[in-house]
């Protein structure tokens, strides 16, 4: 059932990875796709801001033409002037650089401006024949103001829907990046989570499970990625007794209880910087770093009376084990591995030791 529920987890992990992976490139896209649509309704806004200007220009150049020619100065090229403008208007042509804007609304304005210009260039050219008091010229310059002011109001009325559309963009681009910004912060952090999982899952993996010292796996690791030792450093490996015969005689489970016992001992004697580790069924390993073979023996003492003083609140005779240590100093150029087999050969010398004296 857990293996089932852990599997089932970590599908569902994997599927919210997929889908947030999958809205990030979504997101992502539509950020690129609102940045160039920002981008021209920005040039799009600069290109009506000039029609505005320029055709409020006209507003305000036509009356002043209207002025000259009621005064009796006529001026050709000022009539030239506009019809290029209202040209450049309507088609984009011309030297002004200027746009049509696509808003129905606005090119209907400016039909209606451009038709009732062409009226209003008649009745000037009338006035230069028969003089203004007998035109219309002065009441059809007011009408025209009032095209010609519709025309602008357009303008700016679609500059503001420009502008709407891009504050609107800016908003839409701003929550985006908000969600994009989540998005990263939350795949780090599960990022670092994973990473943390991996890194308690390796150490579990590491560890035996029984006596909670790093397995047999880790002090093969150890031993293989040793070079060749410069340092005072004591290796001592451990085997325990009676363990067949406890287990034979009381049962696994109090077999079980003698190892934990006596890894926890061993640990809790061993000074915290030294590498404490079971090797197999009944043998453990100590690495002593930065060490004497004198340290060395007074850390064996302190073992044997530890577990003396174990003995005497437990079973008597409970705990019994051999012992042997290399000590680097007294070779040259060895390893980890040198060291191991030097003390195995040691340990085995004094569990025979052992037998002779029972």
């Amino acid at each position: 059932m857990y293996t089932k529920e852990t599997s089932f987890s970590r599908r569902m992990k994997q599927a919210e990875q997929h889908a947030a992976s999958l809205l990030q490139q979504i997101l992502i896209f539509v950020l690129i796709f609102l940045v160039i649509f920002m981008m021209v309704q920005i040039q799009n806004l600069h290109g009506t801001a000039h029609v505005v200007n320029y055709a409020g220009l006209v507003r305000g150049a036509t009356q002043r033409e209207v002025k000259l020619e009621i005064t009796g100065t006529a001026d050709d090229m000022q009539i030239e002037y506009l019809d290029k403008i209202l040209s450049g208007l309507k088609y984009e042509d011309g030297n002004y650089n200027l746009v049509s804007l696509k808003d129905p609304a606005y090119q209907q304005c400016l039909d209606n401006q451009i038709e009732y210009w062409e009226l209003l260039k008649e009745e000037i050219y009338t006035v230069r024949e028969k003089g203004y008091e007998n035109t219309n010229v002065v009441s059809m310059s007011e009408t025209y103001f009032e095209y010609a002011d519709e025309t602008v109001t357009a303008a700016e009325q679609y500059s503001e829907k420009i502008a709407a559309r891009i504050r609107l963009t800016e908003i839409i681009s701003a929550l985006d990046i908000l969600l994009l910004i989540f998005l990263i912060v939350q795949q780090q952090i599960q990022h670092i989570q994973a990473v943390r999982e991996n890194h308690i899952l390796s150490k579990k993996a590491y560890l035996d499970v029984h006596t909670g010292l790093p397995n047999k796996s880790r002090c093969e690791d150890l031993l293989n990625s040793s070079g060749f030792i410069t340092e005072p450093l004591c290796f001592v490996m451990f085997d325990l007794n009676n363990l067949k015969e406890v287990n034979d005689t009381l049962g696994h489970a109090a077999g079980d209880s003698m190892i934990a016992n006596f890894a926890h001992i061993l640990r809790k004697v061993v000074p915290e910087k030294d590498f404490v580790g079971r090797f197999g069924g009944d043998e453990f390993i100590a690495i002593l770093y930065d060490t004497t073979s004198g340290q060395a023996d007074e850390l064996l003492e302190k073992l044997h009376a530890t577990i003396k003083q174990y003995h005497s609140s437990n079973m008597p005779d409970a705990i019994s084990y051999a012992y042997g240590y290399s000590y680097s100093m007294n070779y040259k150029d060895c390893t980890l591995r040198n060291l191991l087999d030097k003390a195995d050969h040691e340990m085995y010398l004094n569990k025979q030791a052992q037998k002779k004296k029972r």
